[in-house]
């Protein structure tokens, strides 16, 4: 399950998607619990038991809406949008925090205002300067060190081979983050702790929503072919004819 943007304003659809059949099961205005329960209603009580997961980003209105009506199903968090929030609400607010300290060093503080790509791209995407430019930024900050390698230490939870191996990193990642004394870290590790679950169901479901957001992408064009629609039911017919799925 996503969400698409479909007009200015923060106007917003949801997507279902059938990963195993690249299929869209369904598409409907907003992202609220009220305007998603309408897919479970339709879906019935027998098929959501049959459900045994559901890959989806943070989004409380989609979690709840789940467990209340798949009672089988396993809510697994999305490790880009895991990982995207973390670099808004921690790195982001180290840098500019760091930033702000070196007001009174014009060149370092420069620097480091220019290091906001560095410090959110993958490491191994990175050319050779650039990680060069990143040793400098992260050997001069000792604080936007600590935060870039909570960063991979986060992203390894999701590799975890075991559940007992997955609890162990948890708890040495919330102790480390408690530890750093650094607030926004701090606050982002109070705020994800209740999402520990779907963190953990990762390690039984290898899903992530890669295949909704390349869909979502294609949505784009399809509006953008038409220079968007007026009447919302024929976009959404339109998107689910350009998604019919594939044969088991």
């Amino acid at each position: 399950m996503d969400e698409f943007a479909i007009q200015k304003g923060h106007r917003y659809a949801t997507v279902v998607v059938d990963v195993e059949r690249k299929r869209v099961l369904w598409v409907g205005r907003g992202r609220s619990r009220a305007e998603v329960r309408s897919f479970f209603e339709l879906l019935g009580t027998q098929r959501c038991a049959q459900i045994d997961a559901v890959a989806m980003d943070m989004n409380t209105a989609y979690d709840l809406e789940v467990r209340q009506h798949c009672p089988n199903a396993r809510v697994v968090y999305d490790l880009f949008h895991v990982i995207a929030k973390y670099g808004r609400e921690v790195i982001g607010r180290v840098r500019v925090d760091t930033a702000n300290q070196l007001r009174h060093d014009k060149p370092a503080r420069r620097v480091v205002k220019r290091a906001h790509w560095l410090l959110l791209r993958n490491p191994a995407n990175l050319k050779d300067a650039e990680q060069v430019r990143l040793a400098e930024v992260l050997d001069a900050n000792q604080s936007l060190l600590a935060v870039y390698v909570m960063k991979d230490q986060l992203k390894a939870l999701w590799n975890a081979p075991t559940a007992w191996a997955w609890r162990r990193a948890w708890k040495q990642w919330l102790r480390h983050a408690r530890e750093s004394g650094i607030p926004a870290l701090i606050h982002f590790a109070k705020c994800l702790r209740p999402y520990w679950r779907g963190i953990l169901s990762r390690v039984r479901w290898s899903m992530h929503t890669g295949l909704v957001e390349g869909i979502n992408n294609r949505i784009k064009v399809i509006k953008r072919m038409a220079y968007g629609y007026r009447d919302d039911a024929y976009f959404f017919l339109k998107i689910r004819a350009a998604f019919p799925g594939v044969g088991r």
